[in-house]
């Protein structure tokens, strides 16, 4: 009998045999607990309550109401939607069935694709199947039985996923009543315990494995949450992202759009210009208050210069290539649209000695970069092939890496709080797989940001939540990934801060230390949207269009009653550009309330209806956007109200 330690969350250390089940462990410490336990954790490990023991760690006993539970959910929700399309339609293949952000996916092989109309079918047998409450077994089958078993049923899309699991690994199948899958686990103990908080979403086409080279699939996707309440939250938020879908609300307030002889780049129209105008000048205030000096690198440069870099080894195939063509061309050499800013900053740095008194050098670029996506994953501003970077680069020694980083932290948590965001995750991202530079650097540059993690949780009081994500880093040095919550809970990955070791040194950048001696800066990569063009997306979406009066990129509507109005609404108009604020005049022969309707439909903020009356008086009646309410005022006074409102969050703050 094999003896193993257990280490439980109180603290308490105890001996178990290695054969022990986690069903087991559960029972022996209450009746209660194990009548609630879906799995068992060890050492962070999700595993079947059936499953024994086999060594020592730190044991947690898993309950449906644990967030943990929710994967193995949708998982089980997953398998039993598979059991339910082979009962309805014998001879469809089952290929794979992964979790995903959300909820889970199936991929079917099937003569005729489902369609949307299947899914109320599929569900309705879904519930059949859980109401059975058949018990989820593991079994490790023989590799030859597996196979033998799965070609006998006709499943040929598992034999290839069998021969690819490696030797010395088990083959699993877990099985549900009569029926059973390949996969590796784990699942809860029954179909009972899944519940009924689970809805089928939609139908689509996938390549087996993502590859056009092979078979059609149909994959359906459907979402499973511990309880109908969060069922129901996650079906209304979804309401509410369609509601405001940027594309849509582009369309609407006329900001932008895309074309086919453009794919994946922005073309711009004049409101959303100035609204993509008005992010820029925020930022350059910003960034010029905070010591950065803006500069331009150039758009195409020599692959030699990115080779150097590192990015023509690891992107090449997301860049693209300029080379001249012709007989007359007398330069043949391949060169590339730039698709980051940095190897660039790097070239300015090195342009002149730099003493360690110069330091840090901050070095700003709203940089048009541009690279190449699929077609399939282009979506809108949220994934384009040509953006426009908030980037810059310190460079700084050693000994100022650290309050350089919290500088930028604070620029970071400030601009979202001026953009309406309080709900802020700071994540690490460590060392990737394949990477550069030596284990000595990046276990440096981890400690620099690890620590500076911890005094970003304690320094905001709560208000950040910090995280890790293993392996997420880039080619070149870790990272602080900062994630905003929108206004209908949704994460946005959007500011980065990466601690840089190797472009310095592979582009032999130095300065000149208080010794007199050539000395590496680390550089530090720093943006705040991202992408501009994505930063504005997310916040049309946060915003449902409805901008802030200071960043809308019209602000006021004067729209005429009669036409006995029209020269005063055009003195209002000028009027309020004095004052500053971006004003239109609606003088056209329509009804007011058509004029009131178009113009909140496009989202403008505030409306000034002005008849025969208001223009004996000096009046303006004042609608907001999404009230039926007007409030009579002297021009005078809204022109100023509204100026003081217009003004930015940044400048408001330097007036004190």
């Amino acid at each position: 009998m094999t003896q193993v330690s257990l280490t439980f969350p109180d603290g308490s250390v105890r001996e178990h045999d290695a054969a022990t089940t986690g069903e087991e462990i559960a029972r022996s410490i209450s009746k209660s607990l194990a009548k609630k336990a879906v799995a068992y954790a060890l050492d962070g490990e999700l595993r079947d309550l059936s499953r024994p023991l086999g060594r020592a760690g730190a044991l947690e006993i898993v309950t449906r109401d644990d967030p943990r539970a929710l994967e193995l959910i949708r998982h089980d929700t997953a398998h039993v939607m598979a059991e339910a399309v082979q009962e309805l339609w014998p001879g469809t293949q089952v290929t794979i069935g992964p979790v995903i952000e959300n909820g889970f996916y199936y991929d079917f092989a099937r003569d005729e694709p489902f369609t949307p109309d299947d899914l109320p079918v599929i569900e309705k047998k879904m519930r059949e199947i859980i109401a059975r409450d058949a018990p989820f077994t593991c079994e490790v089958w023989p590799r030859e039985e597996a196979r033998r078993v799965f070609a006998d049923k006709g499943e040929t899309f598992k034999l290839e996923l069998i021969d690819a699991i490696p030797e010395d690994q088990e083959i699993r199948i877990y099985r549900q009543g009569d029926w059973f899958d390949l996969c590796r686990g784990p699942h809860m103990r029954s179909t009972g315990q899944i519940g009924d908080a689970f809805k089928l979403m939609k139908v689509a086409g996938a390549y087996w494995r993502g590859d056009a080279d092979n078979p059609m699939l149909t994959r359906i996707y459907g979402t499973a949450w511990a309880d109908r309440k969060q069922l129901d939250a996650y079906l209304h938020m979804l309401e509410e992202a369609e509601k405001r879908d940027h594309r849509r609300l582009g369309r609407e307030m006329d900001l932008f759009h895309f074309q086919e002889e453009g794919p994946g780049v922005v073309f711009w129209h004049r409101k959303g210009w100035r609204l993509f105008q008005s992010l820029v000048g925020y930022m350059r205030r910003r960034i010029e208050a905070d010591g950065y000096d803006e500069v331009n690198a150039p758009q195409v440069l020599d692959k030699a210069l990115w080779e150097t870099s590192g990015h023509w080894g690891w992107y090449k195939d997301n860049m693209f290539k300029v080379q001249v063509a012709g007989e007359e061309a007398d330069d043949d050499r391949v060169f590339a649209l730039k698709p980051m800013n940095c190897p660039g900053h790097v070239q300015i740095f090195k342009h002149g000695l730099k003493s360690y008194r110069d330091l840090p050098i901050r070095l700003a670029e709203f940089g048009a970069v541009h690279r190449y996506e699929p077609s399939g994953a282009l979506h809108g501003l949220m994934r384009v092939r040509g953006f426009t970077q908030d980037d810059a680069h310190v460079f700084c020694t050693e000994e100022q890496l650290a309050e350089e980083c919290l500088k930028i932290n604070a620029l970071i948590l400030s601009t979202y709080a001026d953009f309406g965001f309080d709900e802020i995750t700071v994540k690490l991202a460590t060392r990737p797989e394949k990477r550069v530079g030596s284990d000595a650097m990046w276990d440096h540059a981890e400690r620099v940001l690890s620590e500076l993690l911890e005094r970003i949780e304690a320094e905001s009081g709560g208000r950040v939540k910090t995280g890790v994500n293993p392996g997420e880093g880039t080619f070149y040095g870790p990272k602080l990934e900062y994630v905003l919550r929108d206004a209908i809970g949704r994460d946005w990955q959007c500011g980065t801060t990466q601690v840089d070791f190797n472009m310095p040194e592979r582009f032999g950048a130095f300065y000149i230390d208080r010794d007199s001696e050539k000395k590496q800066p680390v550089m530090v990569h720093r943006a705040i949207c991202g992408s501009m063009e994505r930063f504005l997306g997310i916040l049309i979406e946060n915003h449902a269009g409805h901008f802030p009066l200071w960043l809308a990129p019209l602000q006021v509507v004067v729209a005429t009653i009669t036409s006995d109005a029209d020269d005063y609404a055009v003195s209002v108009v000028e009027r309020l550009r004095a004052a500053g604020l971006k004003v239109e005049a609606d003088l056209r022969n329509e009804k007011i309330n058509y004029k009131v309707r178009e113009h909140s439909l496009a989202k403008v903020p505030v409306i000034l209806v002005c008849g025969k009356r208001e223009a004996e008086e000096g009046t303006v009646n004042l609608r907001r956007l999404g009230s039926r309410d007007q409030t009579a005022m002297p021009l005078d006074e809204a022109a100023a109200a509204l100026a003081e409102e217009a003004v930015p969050p940044d400048v408001m703050r330097r007036r004190g």
